[in-house]
């Protein structure tokens, strides 16, 4: 959990950052696309080569038996989590456009980017878990409420969505403030 929590966490600022290197011009998207296809080659390194290099090596066995709904769910899967790398990156190209708008440096409001993502994620995430509870064997249709969860999870909850109020009100906060005079703090 960690390290996932160590990519994960590190992700926006590194994307952030390597969009806005291989950005020419100021506003272009271009730079930000290019980004995300060297995620993509990364995610086809390591999530394709790695795996597929282990099964044919014989260090672990390939899938005993391989289905049209794990083979379709999986995809979903990368369909999602690259649905969101791209998500990010327009995230991106809004936050610099933001900042420049307010006068503020461009690097300004990338920090507001991670904590609403990685703040809303976990809550769909638990509403998701919470309700689908597809049944190995194809039967992905079965949703409900099994069991009313703990109390203390509406308050996690309510506790991220005071969290992302928080960032957005500080944000705005940092729109609203004066910008500084060019020399001011040396």
């Amino acid at each position: 959990m960690l390290v996932a929590g160590l990519a994960w966490g590190t992700y926006v600022p590194i994307v952030f950052y390597g969009g806005q290197e291989l950005t020419g011009k100021p506003g272009e998207l271009g730079g930000r696309l290019m980004s995300i296809l060297c995620v993509g080659m990364a995610y086809f390194l390591l999530a394709v080569l790695v795996p597929s290099g282990l099964m044919s090596s014989g260090i672990t066995p390939w899938p005993a038996s391989i289905t049209g709904s794990g083979l379709f769910f999986s995809g979903m899967a990368g369909v999602a989590g690259a649905v969101g790398a791209i998500c990010v990156i327009f995230a991106s190209k809004s936050a610099v456009d933001s900042a420049k708008a307010a006068g503020l440096p461009p690097a300004s409001f990338r920090v507001y980017i991670a904590p609403l993502i990685f703040g809303v994620a976990p809550v769909i995430n638990t509403m998701v878990s919470l309700l689908w509870h597809p049944k190995k064997g194809g039967d992905f249709l079965h949703f409900g409420l099994e069991h009313l969860p703990d109390p203390l999870l509406w308050v996690g909850i309510a506790s991220v969505a005071s969290g992302a109020f928080l960032v957005l009100f500080a944000k705005e906060q940092s729109e609203a403030a004066p910008a500084p005079k060019p020399g001011a703090g040396k």
